[in-house]
């Protein structure tokens, strides 16, 4: 029996949870069937999805087609429609084995109802699904899904549900099994990962969980945060990024935006003041520390002039690392209903972004030559340093390891050593 063929769209944690989802088809007998783990953060994700499971129904005849993910959790519909897929299984059913059980059939066509998505938002309980060693040298750690708020333009609470923490102790005693396995990078993730405890008793922050992992797993020699929200940054998360050197000094913020009137029209909750004096203390606190950020472009009624304080915003925070977004309406979001800008317009902002975000990069990378830095190494000639900055090697080095490098130059996107 072949092995099923996986293939994962959009963030991180979709990557994690298609190696959990690996495991449970394995564990149901489950083979020859294609699984697609589709994203919805935008209706061009979308549009994708259903590309690549036109491509993969061409590239595997015959075999059964299962679409998930939080696109197959948002527009079941979609995906149902189409002749090409075999079962539409939800966010929450995907984690379940129950579901892969019963899919492990003879014949997948028959054997449940074509759509398997209850409603997500009524999911209470955490994810029960921990991989141990997902990422071939640097761990990922799924602490948290889902999300409480409902930002105007995003679709994510509803393929994700609302917020659900993993306990401390469960987090601390698998980061402990992925150290005995040889990691030295661990990286904590989630939908919106500052919201992590509010779910759990005496509701802990995220800060707290920081220290006390690197309070209980000390041979844990790096810790990283995926990306927060800024303005939900704790006094004890503060402390860590202060004082804890095995907390690695580069975040990446959640800004969206840097007009004011954008972020209330996004239903954020900072403004531009709120994102510039958090980066302006993390600096003071740990000075070095790099930041990357998301920022939408042409959200809908965005001027040239608020755009131009988007701009802006990316040299008053000092960001490093841009992820920029041209905007596109998502249906069933209050944003898709307010008045839009052209096409042509987000497009031209969104490369104007990039131009910049290239230059912030171009004078980091700059800045970093004749510097000593600590690099995992992730290939022969690959690694990062601890801010997250790729750098290649000229001669090979032994993989997952730590090494003290010399940075001699850069090639435009990467630091050389």
């Amino acid at each position: 029996m072949s092995a099923p063929i996986f293939a994962t769209l959009g963030c991180r944690l979709n990557a994690y949870e298609s190696e959990a989802m690996k495991e449970l088809a394995a564990a149901a007998g489950i083979g020859n069937a294609v699984i697609v783990n589709t994203c919805a953060v935008t209706a061009e994700a979308v549009r994708k999805a259903r590309q690549e499971i036109r491509r993969l129904a061409r590239e595997n005849p015959g075999a059964p087609i299962i679409v998930t993910g939080c696109a197959a959790q948002t527009e079941p519909e979609t995906f149902a429609a189409m002749p090409e897929v075999t079962r539409v299984i939800g966010n929450h059913e995907k984690m379940q084995p129950a579901t892969w059980g019963a899919l492990a059939t003879p014949d997948l066509i028959g054997a449940t109802e074509k759509v398997m998505v209850d409603d997500i938002l009524s999911v209470r309980e955490t994810a029960g699904h921990l991989i141990d060693g997902f990422g071939r040298h640097r761990a990922y750690v799924q602490v948290q899904n889902g999300c409480d708020h409902r930002c105007t333009f995003c679709i994510i609470p509803y393929g994700r549900g609302n917020s659900r923490s993993v306990p401390a102790g469960v987090v601390v005693e698998q980061i402990k099994r992925l150290v005995a396995k040889g990691f030295a990078e661990v990286v904590l993730t989630g939908v919106d990962l500052t919201s992590w405890g509010a779910d759990l008793p005496a509701a802990p922050r995220l800060g707290d969980l920081v220290l006390r992992i690197l309070r209980l797993v000390p041979d844990l020699a790096r810790l990283r945060i995926s990306s927060i929200d800024s303005i939900e940054a704790d006094p004890d998360l503060m402390q860590a990024i202060a004082t804890e050197p095995r907390l690695m000094p580069h975040l990446h913020l959640s800004l969206q935006a840097g007009d004011d009137m954008i972020l209330k029209r996004m239903k954020r909750r900072h403004s531009r003041d709120d994102a510039i004096s958090f980066c302006e203390e993390a600096r003071a606190l740990r000075p070095g520390i790099v930041f990357g950020a998301d920022i939408i472009a042409g959200f809908p009624t965005e001027t040239e002039a608020m755009f131009e304080n988007s701009l802006r915003l990316v040299e008053d925070c000092g960001l490093t690392f841009l992820h920029v977004f041209p905007y596109s309406p998502r249906r069933g979001t209050p944003a898709a209903r307010m008045p839009q800008v052209k096409g042509p317009a987000i497009k031209a902002r969104a490369a104007r972004l990039r131009a910049l975000g290239d230059a912030r990069l171009l004078a980091h990378l700059q800045a970093e030559v004749g510097q000593t830095r600590r690099i995992l190494t992730e290939g022969p000639r690959l690694g990062r340093t601890e801010y997250f900055t790729e750098v290649a090697f000229a001669t090979d080095q032994p993989e997952g390891t730590l090494i003290d490098v010399r940075i001699l130059g850069n090639s435009g996107t990467q630091l050389l050593a």
